[in-house]
């Protein structure tokens, strides 16, 4: 069960290192939260324990993470510990979201401005292909919408559970 959980947390660290382009420690960290840290978040203190890394080095990541919003924290009443989790997968997709919509602004300028300025065959075929690529995008973009919009509704409800 340990070599399974490890395994999948060294998964989780090699795509989230490729796909967020950042250290592979707070790679690491992402995916440690996310199979350890769903229930109850996990301290700084245990993360530097499950992390065999120094604190300077956790601290950077934490907020290197914060600051990309990968993770949130929360304290308990009472106890003067920030305990940090993933960011809800709502909010996660929020950010494809916002690569979807930046897409979509600059394929209309791209159509735009091959609509006014065709002058072969090949500049025809790019256009085209610019329509095609258009309706993908909006495709992705209701999906993406749909997917988020039952995470939030996941989300609200577990709020109400607890």
């Amino acid at each position: 069960m340990q070599e399974e959980r490890q395994n999948i947390i060294e998964l989780f660290g090699v795509h989230f290192e490729q796909l967020y382009n950042i250290p592979p420690l707070a790679a690491r960290i992402i995916g440690t939260l996310i199979i350890d840290g769903c229930k109850s978040g996990l301290t700084f203190e245990e993360l530097v324990e499950k992390m065999q890394a120094s604190k300077s080095s956790i601290s950077t990541n934490l907020n290197l993470l914060q600051k990309m919003e990968k993770i949130t924290y929360f304290t308990k009443v009472g106890d003067r510990k920030k305990y940090f989790k993933a960011a809800p997968l709502s909010q996660r997709l929020d950010n494809y979201l916002t690569l979807v919509n930046n897409e979509k602004i600059l394929i209309d300028k791209v159509i735009r401005y091959r609509e006014k300025n065709i002058s072969c065959a090949q500049e025809e075929i790019n256009l085209q292909n610019s329509y095609a690529y258009k309706d993908h995008m909006f495709k992705a973009e209701q999906l993406l919408m749909n997917t988020i919009n039952k995470f939030k509704e996941i989300e609200i409800q577990n709020q109400e559970n607890k």
